[in-house]
């Protein structure tokens, strides 16, 4: 079963930035769904950005359109998010989350999960 491993959240100050990192145990030749979640106290978990691994589909949420880019590097079995303009509003847990099929980048469809990173925003 593959395995996620977060990393790269932190403290930072409102405008800059930061680039998690989700490592995979593995990713076969599936068109994997994977996607970056967070979840901040007293909010409902929210979808972020999600690509899939072989046909290149990519969503982003409104509220990070045009600041954070998804990307994957394969060879490395690792799906990164880059998040640039930081906000106060963006200080939540991150998780990595995947799913072996092409789903919705939606909480509910994907099954396996990642402990989860936190990033918090200053103003």
């Amino acid at each position: 079963e593959v395995e996620l491993v977060e990393s790269g959240g932190g403290l930072v100050q409102a405008g800059g930035s930061l680039r998690l990192s989700c490592a995979a145990s593995v990713f076969t030749t599936d068109d994997y769904t994977v996607g970056w979640f967070r979840q901040a106290p007293g909010k409902e978990r929210e979808g972020v950005s999600c690509l899939t691994t072989r046909s290149g589909h990519t969503y982003y949420s409104d509220s990070v359109k045009g600041r954070f880019t998804i990307s994957s590097d394969l060879a490395k079995n690792t799906v990164y998010l880059q998040m640039n303009s930081l906000k106060p509003e963006d200080t939540a847990v991150y998780y990595c989350a995947a799913d072996p099929r092409m789903v919705p980048c939606d909480h509910e469809y994907l099954d396996i999960w990642g402990q989860g990173t936190q990033v918090t925003v200053s103003s």
